[in-house]
C-alpha cells in the first residue's frame, strides 16, 4: 500500500480496511507440490476484507474514496476474491470491513453506516453461504446502539463474529468504556476479531507505512491493555482474534513478565495464560520468520490461516500461503490445525459444509 500523509490517513485506512485490489491474479500456488504438508481440502480465512457493492457506495458517499479510479485496492470485486481463494485453496472466507470508529463518531452516521457495512456482507454470505461468514462492524463510540448492533448482527443477520478495532478515540480495549458490549459478547460465547490501524500520536517515518510497525503496536497496545484491565479474566468465554500474529505480543512476552516482577503490573503466571487465551492469525504473514516465537508463545492450536487479502496482492497471497506450507517449524499436525482445523473449533456451522467433511487429506 502506498504510504499516506496524516492529513489523509482516518479516509485511506478506512479504505484500506475496506477496499480491496482489483489487480491480475497470481499464479495458484505451489504448495502441494513443494511442501511437506499436503495441500488441506479447504484452508479458512479469518483475516479476509471485502466490500460489496453497497459499501463501496456509502464509502463513496461518505469521502472515503473516490467515485472512479483510486488505488486499485479500491476496486474490490467478487470474481477476483473467489479466483485468489481458489487459487490458494481458501475454501472460506471470514469477510470483514474494517473502519477507524471515528467515521462513526457522528450517532446518525454510525447507525446508518453500520448497518449498510453489516448488511452488505450479510448479503455476501447469504449469496454464497459455502464460501464466505463475516464479522459485523459496532459502533464503538456509542455503547448503547453498539449492543443494539450486536443483537441485530448475531440474531438477525446471522454473523459469525464480531470486529472491533483495536482502539476508538485513544482508548484501548481494556478500558471500561467497552466492558458493556464485551460482557454482552462473553454472554454470547462470541468471536472478537480485532483489527489495528495507526495509535495517534505517533511519528511518521518517511517512506515507512504505518502498517509496517504501527499496526502491530496498535494490537500489542490492546492485548497488554486486555491483560492489564483483567478483560479476560472477567470474561472467559470470549474468544478475541489478535491480527497480524498478536501484533508484538508474542515476542516481548518476556518483558511483560518483567512488568509483573517489577513495575506493579500483572503477575508472570498471568502473562502467560493471557498468552494462550488468545488467538492469533497468520498474516504478519507468519511464516517463516515468526513461527518458532508464536508457536513457542501460543502453541499451534491458538493460530489461524490469515490472509489480509486484499490488502496483500493476490501475488502476495500466494507467497505467503506457499511460505506457510513450505514452513519447516510446523509438522503435519500443527499445519493441519493452523490451516482449517482451529478455525472449525470457533465457527463449527462450518463443519457441516460438504467441503469439509472428513476432515483434512492425511
Amino acid at each position: 500500500m502506498p504510504e499516506l500523509s496524516r492529513r489523509n490517513a482516518l479516509k485511506a485506512t478506512a479504505a484500506t480496511g475496506m477496499a480491496a485490489a482489483a489487480g491480475a491474479m497470481a499464479a495458484p500456488a505451489r504448495a502441494a507440490a513443494a511442501s511437506p504438508h499436503r495441500a488441506p481440502r479447504g484452508r479458512i480465512d479469518t483475516h479476509h476484507h471485502a466490500v460489496p457493492p453497497e459499501m463501496r457506495q456509502w464509502a463513496v458517499e461518505q469521502g472515503i474514496i473516490p467515485p472512479t479510479g483510486g488505488p486499485a485496492w479500491a476496486q474490490w470485486t467478487l470474481p477476483s476474491t473467489l479466483e485468489t481463494m481458489e487459487a490458494n485453496g481458501i475454501a472460506v472466507g471470514m469477510a470483514s470491513a474494517p473502519v477507524p470508529p471515528e467515521v462513526f463518531a457522528d450517532r446518525d452516521a454510525a447507525e446508518s453506516g453500520v448497518r449498510v457495512c453489516n448488511e452488505s456482507l450479510a448479503e455476501l454470505a447469504r449469496d454464497h453461504p459455502t464460501r464466505f461468514g463475516f464479522f459485523a462492524n459496532v459502533a464503538m463510540l456509542h455503547p448503547d446502539l453498539a449492543l443494539r448492533q450486536i443483537t441485530y448482527a448475531l440474531d438477525e443477520l446471522g454473523a459469525d463474529g464480531v470486529l472491533l478495532t483495536t482502539s476508538a478515540d485513544g482508548r484501548y480495549l481494556g478500558d471500561r468504556t467497552f466492558d458493556p458490549m464485551l460482557a454482552e459478547l462473553d454472554r454470547r460465547g462470541a468471536v472478537v476479531f480485532t483489527h489495528p490501524f495507526s495509535p495517534k500520536g505517533i511519528l511518521e517515518v518517511p517512506g515507512v507505512g504505518g502498517w509496517l510497525g504501527d499496526f502491530l503496536l496498535d494490537t500489542t497496545r490492546t492485548a497488554l491493555s486486555l491483560i492489564a484491565a483483567g478483560t479476560l479474566d472477567r470474561h472467559p468465554r470470549l474468544s478475541i482474534i489478535l491480527s497480524h500474529g498478536g501484533g508484538f505480543l508474542p515476542y516481548m512476552a518476556g518483558r511483560a513478565e518483567r512488568w509483573g516482577r517489577e513495575d506493579g503490573g500483572p503477575a508472570p503466571a498471568k502473562v502467560r495464560r493471557a498468552l494462550r487465551r488468545f488467538h492469533y492469525d497468520t498474516a504478519l504473514p507468519m511464516s517463516p520468520y515468526a513461527t518458532p516465537t508464536l508457536l513457542g508463545a501460543a502453541g499451534a492450536d491458538r493460530v489461524l490461516f490469515g490472509t489480509d487479502w486484499p490488502a496483500n496482492s493476490a501475488r502476495e497471497v500466494a507467497l505467503n500461503t506457499t511460505a506457510l506450507d513450505r514452513d519447516p517449524g510446523l509438522d503435519h499436525r500443527a499445519h493441519r490445525a493452523v490451516a482449517r482445523d482451529n478455525a472449525l473449533r470457533l465457527f463449527p456451522r462450518f463443519a457441516l459444509f460438504p467441503r469439509f467433511a472428513g476432515g483434512l487429506r492425511a
